[in-house]
């Protein structure tokens, strides 16, 4: 009975260590885990929907590019560079802005700018900017004189004429030619001029007005002096008169003594 209890005991021992051994090398298994949670991304804002590009600050092209300190000032100045922010932000056509340059304004008498009133000086401004996108090639192919927001007409000319290596621009008080292109988007257009583009409807007078016809003057009528007393016509006539009375009597008198002398 022992050996066989022995035995027993002794296969009962060893399916215990197998167990232990088979279940030592399963592995645990993992805990389970929440679903996972995708974030998506937050909604475009108004603004990024209702402009997808920048917006082109003229000013801030201007003052990278350098050398144009006063026509800055005379668009802040004037309010202009906010018309243009909302002109490039609206407009389908674009825009071209002439830019004179720090020493186009210093061949300026000294104090021109000064003498100017503010809506002079936004006419001047004005001037410079052409309501429509011209590359250099355009200027081969646009009618004269140029729209500006200045207006156009007789006090207000730009005419351009396109060389094969130049553009030429006049207004009958300013001639010059574009010195170079600052920046050009195929919306924006800026040319640096080195003169000042002067209208006449500022800087030059206006024409006087003609005078009054006057009617062709015709043979003047002989005044005849009115005779007094006191004139000296009156006595020269009065003279005469008595010459002739005098003569009178004296013919009448010999007319009679040669007739009684005849009886």
């Amino acid at each position: 009975m022992k050996p066989q209890y022995f035995l027993s005991s002794f296969s009962i021992f060893l399916l215990f260590l197998h167990c232990t051994n088979t279940f030592a090398q399963s592995p645990a298994a993992a805990p389970a885990q929440p679903p996972a949670v995708v974030a998506s991304p937050p909604a475009a804002t108004p603004t990024q929907a209702a402009a997808p590009h920048g917006i082109t600050n003229v000013t801030k092209i201007l003052e990278k590019a350098g050398h144009f300190t006063i026509f800055i000032r005379l668009l802040r100045s004037t309010q202009e560079e906010n018309h243009l922010f909302s002109a490039l932000n609206d407009s389908s056509t674009g825009l071209t802005i002439f830019a004179p340059t720090d020493s186009a304004f210093s061949e300026l008498k000294s104090g021109t700018l000064n003498t100017l009133s503010d809506g002079d000086k936004s006419e001047l401004v004005k001037f410079h900017v052409v309501p429509t996108f011209l590359s250099t090639s355009q200027f081969q192919t646009v009618s004269n004189p140029l729209g500006t927001w200045a207006g156009t007409g007789n006090r207000l000319p730009l005419n351009v004429t396109s060389y094969p290596n130049s553009v030429n621009i006049t207004t009958g008080l300013t001639n010059t030619s574009l010195s170079g292109a600052v920046y050009t988007d195929n919306q924006l257009a800026i040319y640096k001029i080195e003169k000042v583009l002067l209208p006449k409807d500022i800087f030059a007078p206006n024409a006087p007005a003609p005078a009054p016809v006057k009617p062709a003057p015709g043979k003047p009528a002989k005044e005849v002096p009115e005779v007094t007393a006191e004139s000296p016509a009156a006595s020269v006539d009065i003279s005469s008169a008595r010459i002739f009375t005098r003569n009178l009597v004296v013919g009448s008198a010999g007319l009679l003594a040669s007739a009684m002398f005849s009886l």
